[in-house]
């Protein structure tokens, strides 16, 4: 049986999964929405959006991926392939005793969510993607595409490759970088266009040189940034990392899925100000092709990249629109 703790309406529970155990916070019942978060972040993510999906009938999961929070920490950087998260998502909704499920993702999550939906139609009836549009497995080799941007300027993918030398950017002050980073790519706070750009770090130096070093974002307070701090202050930040060290494996892993597109019934809910959305614009203009399912899309204007935190109201209006749209399941 999964452990659980019950705090105010939420409970947290630890389910048996591939990792081991995944730790998530559900509230609700009805039909299950699992909620996947993205990097640097955590089933606290989620925080706007769980109580609205239950008050609208669902029963809301937030998980903690492998690799982060009270979820299991493989060793294996091969642990983090896409292929070992779509498993984990699949043991979840076994465990908790559903067979199907709407699968939602930020971020990391959203290619979560649309590889458990392109792998695993018989237990995800439908996808909704946040801020990170669905391209279907292909094209050329992601590292050599990477080491190709920015010139001089090494992309933070590329910087994230190399066990340790990322770890050893972050971990001497988790809580200072992760400011800077959630800093710099929300829409009130990321730097003037043209200022170099974070994603990238200049010769010699550090991702973090081009972050925001004054204020945070209206969306994250002190207590906020507190538990987000926390949690990779206790666990570390290889589990996280290692999902970014698999890229070149999972484009061999999913060889035979080359060019497939997703059908089920799909959501995308971008940010107008952030670069996920202008850099991969024609995976966008791809939909008709790639999300033959596609029921709505959207792109908030002033919105940067932690869409479901900038702007939830406006996020959970679309998500519960949506989810009151789609097919009945059978009794």
């Amino acid at each position: 049986m999964p452990q659980s703790t019950r705090s105010t309406d939420l409970t947290h529970r630890l389910v048996a999964s591939p990792a081991g155990r995944i730790h998530l916070v559900e509230q609700g019942t009805g039909p299950l929405v699992l909620l996947v978060h993205g990097f640097p972040e955590s089933w606290y993510s989620w925080r706007h959006q769980l109580p609205v999906l239950a008050a609208a009938g669902y029963r809301a999961v937030a998980v903690d991926v492998r690799g982060y929070g009270r979820s299991s920490r493989p060793g294996e950087v091969a642990a983090y392939r896409m292929l070992e998260l779509v498993e984990d998502a699949v043991a979840v909704v076994h465990a908790l005793g559903e067979r199907s499920a709407v699968i939602v993702g930020h971020d990391w999550g959203s290619a979560v969510a649309a590889h458990s939906a392109l792998l695993r139609p018989d237990v995800f009836r439908a996808v909704g993607l946040l801020s990170v549009p669905y391209a279907p497995p292909g094209g050329p080799r992601p590292s050599e595409v990477f080491a190709g941007m920015g010139g001089d300027d090494e992309f933070y993918v590329s910087r994230f490759q190399e066990p340790g030398r990322a770890e050893a950017e972050i971990e001497p002050d988790v809580r200072g970088w992760l400011a800077g980073f959630y800093a710099a790519f929300s829409a009130d706070t990321m730097p003037a266009a043209d200022a170099p750009d974070p994603h990238f770090a200049g010769r010699g130096g550090t991702l973090r040189d081009r972050f925001p070093v004054d204020g945070l974002p209206a969306w994250l307070g002190e207590d906020d940034l507190d538990f987000y701090a926390g949690e990779f202050e206790r666990t570390g930040m290889s589990g996280a990392l290692n999902r970014y060290r698999n890229m070149d494996r999972d484009w061999e892993d999913l060889a035979d899925f080359r060019g497939r597109p997703v059908t089920q019934p799909s959501l995308f809910i971008g940010g107008g100000s952030d670069a996920s959305t202008t850099w991969l614009a024609d995976a966008i203009r791809a939909y008709p092709t790639t999300l033959p399912g596609l029921v709505s899309s959207h792109v908030l204007d002033g919105c940067g990249h932690w869409i479901q935190q900038e702007r939830p109201e406006e996020v959970n209006r679309i998500l519960t629109d949506w989810l009151a749209a789609l097919p009945t399941l059978p009794a």
